[in-house]
């Protein structure tokens, strides 16, 4: 079994029209870990797990899954 974080992001960005959506977001996924995110609206939240999922390309940042970095070409 791998000791890597199931996932991992580091420094992650994202700007539109100007407006910082995120910055510098860092997280991290253990595998059996369950997690929730809560904030206000506009806080980034869908922001957050639509980079996760490649519907938004970041502005900045890194991310692995399973130890492997994720590149998405949208």
């Amino acid at each position: 079994m791998s000791t890597e974080p199931l996932l991992r992001m580091e420094g992650l960005t994202k700007v539109f029209s100007g407006h910082v959506a995120l910055d510098n977001v860092n997280f991290q996924l253990e595998r059996g870990e369950v997690h929730s995110l809560v904030g206000e609206n506009g806080a980034g939240k869908s922001t957050l797990i639509k980079i996760m999922t490649g519907a938004y390309r970041r502005d900045g940042g890194r991310m692995w899954l399973e130890g492997s970095e994720v590149s998405f070409n949208t």
